[in-house]
């Protein structure tokens, strides 16, 4: 475990987003970027998605290895002419609900516009460039990567043309049971935030 419902409340309200605390299971879904890689296309599952919540008022934190960044396969063969999909950190309100994945089984889908920046040179490195900002409806959904119970994937590769994509099936079954408790306490409605790892300032408990 890197962080915790600290860290994450002290780093997203200094950002100027909102931070959820009201009643059970109002979740935090933040996402963590790793800044380490310095926009290298790393193709592995080397960020972290991490949920802040309460329960009967006492506060819980789960994280997931993740990737919040497109794999090799789609950087170097774009689905479009602009270029392959790389979500732009910032909080998008209500921006997901849960929903099929590609019509298959229940994730978190995009329902609001969010910003993406377009990478189309196909060099390795993520470019971050704000001229190539798009905001819209791109399917940047938030799913799993295996489907086998007990399996986590180690390389992005087809998982991900931009989505959020947590590696462990199980932990994104964990994710999804909390997320319709979630629904059914407050509705199907969810927000998503992207920090990277740098912005966290504090001390690491």
């Amino acid at each position: 475990m890197q962080y915790n419902n600290s860290i994450l409340e002290q780093t997203v309200k200094r950002k100027g987003y909102k931070w959820f605390s009201s009643g059970d299971y109002n979740l935090n879904i933040v996402g963590i970027r790793n800044s380490n890689t310095k926009n290298k296309v790393t193709n592995a599952f080397d960020d972290v998605l991490t949920l802040s919540y309460k329960v009967e008022g006492k506060w819980k934190y789960q994280e997931f290895e993740c990737t919040t960044d497109p794999g090799t396969h789609w950087v170097e063969n774009i689905l479009k002419e602009s270029g392959v999909a790389i979500l732009k950190p910032g909080q998008y309100r209500g921006s997901h609900k849960i929903g099929l994945h590609q019509g298959k089984y229940e994730a978190l889908r995009q329902m609001k516009p969010v910003k993406v920046y377009r990478d189309k040179n196909k060099d390795g490195v993520y470019d971050k460039n704000e001229d190539s900002v798009e905001i819209g409806l791109f399917g940047i959904n938030i799913h799993r990567a295996t489907k086998h119970a007990g399996k986590k994937s180690k390389q992005i590769d087809k998982w991900s043309a931009g989505c959020q994509v947590i590696a462990a099936a199980d932990n994104f079954k964990k994710f999804m049971e909390l997320a319709n408790i979630a629904r059914t306490a407050w509705s199907n409605s969810f927000t998503y935030t992207l920090i990277e790892s740098k912005d966290i300032k504090v001390n690491k408990k």
